[in-house]
């Protein structure tokens, strides 16, 4: 018959059309599909059928035809598990040549189908396993492969794609030829490229799922589970139900930050700044030689209110009670689907044992093992990047402090230099992370190596652990500094503590270091969630274009169907074992930025909100339109992924506890207001309890003490200035006020963090981690099966009986 060289009609469209001509399937070799006509079809449909002449028929799909061939015998297209590619042949010497085929010859003697195609420069073997490697796989895990418990497989004989990939990848990346040769050896020499699974069966993905139009809609989990594996799935099932946590989380903080615009004008803190035209503040910064006006700091003032004002106190706690059950829920949440999915029992040590197996009849299992010297040393070089990192905070901290010097002689901006600091030291922080991410990554895998793991799993437990501690310090680092420490090691005025004894270090800004820590956040969570996400599309996005583009440039060969599919395969962008791995560290630090500090910035959840909603499509879109098909993992949880979750839950009250107490003015207004205040001592005073406060937090320093006092201007009108903080007029020591506001702080601090962890504690064990009727359809299945052993072994006995 004679060949059309336009594609064949796809499996699904075949059976469909069979079922509307009354055909039934018949079971023929993998890699075909065959129709028989039942014997209450028409013998005139019969008879057409089987004539010599050929049954062509177009079948339409959104504009496009696909000829179907010969109903009777047609031949579909054959599937294969993987696809590897290779330099062409031409280009290999003999000895890359033999090493070439003793790899796949020692495919074939496991069992393996090969298929070589030849392409542009290129050569692609497709390779299909044995379902004898499958049944072996059955039988040692003897569990079958089914959608929820107690229901048998549709097809005991059939093998789920994500289980053949599963397999196939790993017999691939642990197989040994007999000179001793992995693929992962020849690969590192350049006789092999890559290897891939082929997309197929994607459509209904890429319809309901892998679209921006698609934003607002329900995911396919159990879709993304049959075609990505569990693990996949797990992540975007924990990634929509943090999306949907959010909301309420994005609600209150969002509410204390419009709280903040009812009391703009009617703050009493916010007035008196405003009015206070004869309180002149001292100058600040090393080149700075002006006095400013307090009420110059009015619009700063009033946004500082915005989110530091009494309800911040409240939004921590209930950040901190969110936290709890948004974990806690979603322990129950993936109990279900585990359950759903029949993987409630599984183990992935047996697992990993049984592939060892199939691979290997003689494996000898690895046992687990310690070194102490090998942890002494990781332990050690950990230490010295942990320090590495907070090296490079105080980089960013003489950036700054350098920049205020080199800012400060700008004329534009004389009285903005604190602003413009925080700003572009934000931006260089943000250029410290990504760089820092990639020397990271590199690091953690090292020691990783070094510590020689017993498996990959273990591996990248490891790697997790170790890589997200680096990552922590690398993001947060710079904010500890701006919460914690900028601005209390300064010294005061006439006395200043200074950079290599010449420059003078960075003050907060006039408004208090809260505007400087909701700026840093600001920015570096805006840049994330916007550039981050804007690059992470269009860098694959581009590249998978370019190589379009450059194949089709170059691609001269005749039509093959076949060979075509498998260049598309290999021209988008490629995957390895930690793609999956990159897109959950990117929400553990969205994670840590949405409840370390937001105390600091109440809108950190509105933001991660929005991002998340772009970030699930997002990462559809690349899995099935940009990249190379995942290798499916097993797996019945989010692994080591869920204790990050909780220790950032208690750094989050840690460091939200010490950002109220230390960073915001919370305490020393509710101090004032109840000690120095007109409220003082239970009086009912008819002004606001806070009047006076900003005179009261506000120290004096003489003009007279200056340094320099020939250099600075307007020395001969001034006699005094003021500045932010709790000192002695007389010996510009800490005053009594000091420290019994710094005694109140701690006392807030332990306080704040009990009663937020105990609420903590309570919401754990009050919302349990797995469902009830989880337990109960567990225990049926249980009871159900030793009913079946007590059943047989009492039919056994009454047999050996009668004989």
């Amino acid at each position: 018959m004679e060949q059309l060289e336009e594609p064949f009609l796809s499996h699904s469209a075949l059976v469909a059309l069979a079922s509307r001509l009354g055909l039934e399937e018949q079971h023929v070799p993998h890699g075909q599909d065959g129709f028989s006509v039942p014997p209450q079809v028409n013998p005139t449909l019969k008879e057409a059928i089987s004539e010599e002449e050929s049954l062509r028929i177009l079948v339409g799909t959104e504009g496009e035809s696909f000829p179907l061939e010969e109903v009777g015998t047609c031949e579909a297209p054959e599937q294969w598990d993987f696809v590897l590619v290779a330099a062409h042949p031409i280009q290999k010497n003999p000895e890359e040549k033999r090493r070439l085929d003793g790899f796949l010859e020692e495919l074939r003697r496991k069992g393996f189908d090969l298929k070589e195609r030849e392409g542009q420069n290129r050569v692609f073997f497709g390779i299909r396993a044995d379902n004898s490697i499958f049944e072996l796989y059955r039988t040692l895990l003897m569990e079958p492969d089914s959608p929820a418990p107690g229901v048998p497989p549709a097809r005991p004989t059939s093998v789920p794609d994500t289980t053949r990939i599963r397999i196939v990848n790993f017999i691939l990346s642990t197989m040994k030829t007999a000179a001793g040769d992995t693929f992962e050896n020849l690969q590192n020499d350049g006789i092999f490229e890559t290897k891939f699974p082929l997309h197929k069966g994607e459509e209904s993905l890429k319809k309901n799922w892998a679209r921006w139009r698609n934003l607002a809609r329900r995911q396919p989990i159990d879709d993304i589970r049959n075609y990505f594996g569990e693990k996949v799935a797990l992540y975007f099932a924990w990634l929509g139900w943090y999306t949907y946590m959010l909301v309420p989380a994005a609600l209150v903080g969002l509410l204390v930050f419009l709280s903040g615009f009812a009391l703009f004008d009617a703050s009493q803190i916010s007035k008196e700044i405003c009015e206070a035209q004869d309180i002149l503040l001292c100058p600040l910064g090393h080149q700075s030689r002006s006095f400013q006006p307090l009420s110059s700091t009015c619009t700063f003032a009033k946004l500082t209110h915005l989110f530091d004002n009494e309800g911040t106190v409240l939004f921590a706690i209930f950040m901190a009670l969110w936290a709890t059950v948004f974990l806690e829920i979603w322990k129950r949440q993936r109990a279900r689907v585990v359950l759903h999915w029949d993987l409630y029992g599984w183990d992935e040590d047996q697992e990993e044992m049984a592939l060892q197996l199939i691979n290997c009849p003689h494996y000898q299992l690895r046992p687990h093992q310690h070194s102490y010297l090998r942890s002494t040393v990781i332990l050690v070089l950990s230490v010295l990047m942990i320090c590495l990192m907070i090296g490079m905070a105080h980089l960013l901290v003489v950036y700054r402090v350098l920049a205020a010097a080199l800012l400060g002689t700008l004329p534009f901006l004389e009285n903005q230099v604190t602003t413009a600091v925080v700003v572009t030291g934000a931006l260089v922080h943000y250029l410290i992370i990504v760089v820092m991410t990639k020397v990271n990554r590199r690091v953690a895998l090292k020691l990783c190596e070094f510590e020689q793991p017993r498996t990959f799993l273990e591996l990248e437990r490891k790697f997790t652990i170790r890589f997200f501690i680096l990552q922590f310090f690398a993001h947060f680092s710079s904010l500890i500094y701006i919460a914690f420490i900028l601005g209390r090691i300064n010294g005061h005025p006439g006395k200043s503590t200074r950079l290599a004894g010449l420059w003078k270090l960075e003050e907060c800004h006039l408004s208090g270091c809260m505007m400087d820590l909701f700026v840093q956040m600001a920015i570096i969570m805006g840049l994330k969630q916007t550039l981050s996400n804007c690059m992470e599309y269009l860098r694959p996005w581009l590249a998978h274009k370019f190589r379009l583009m450059t194949a089709c440039a170059r691609s001269h060969r005749p039509y093959d169907p076949q060979l075509q599919d498998w260049q598309r395969n290999y021209l988008l962008n490629s995957v390895t074992n930690f793609s999956l791995f990159d897109e959950f560290m990117e929400m553990m630090i969205q994670y840590g930025f949405t409840t370390i500090f937001v105390a600091a910035f109440p809108l950190a959840p509105l933001l991660a909100l929005f991002s998340n909603l772009v970030e699930i499509r997002l990462d559809a879109v690349k899995m099935v339109w940009l990249q190379r098909r995942l290798v499916p993992r097993k797996a019945k949880d989010i692994g080591t992924w869920l204790q990050v979750l909780e220790t950032i839950g208690v750094l989050a009250v840690i460091a939200n506890g010490m950002v109220i107490a230390f960073t915001s003015e919370f305490i020393p207004r509710v101090v004032y207001k109840y000690r120095y205040g007109p409220c003082r001592q239970g009086n009912h005073s008819a002004e606001d309890c806070l009047k006076g406060y900003v005179n009261h937090s506000l120290s004096v320093f003489y003009t007279k003490d200056f340094q320099d006092p020939v250099e600075t201007e307007g020395f001969e009108n001034v006699t005094e200035c003021r500045y932010r903080d709790y000192r002695n007029a007389q010996d510009y020591n800490f005053s009594e006020q000091f420290w019994f506001l710094l005694a109140i702080r701690l006392a807030f601090v332990i306080l704040f963090e009990h009663v937020a962890l105990c609420i903590k504690l309570i919401a754990a064990w009050y919302v349990p981690d797995v469902p009830q009727s989880v337990k109960n359809k567990v225990l049926e299945e249980k009871y159900r099966i030793l009913r079946d052993k007590m059943g047989s072994s009492s039919s056994s006995s009454s047999k050996s009986t009668d004989v």
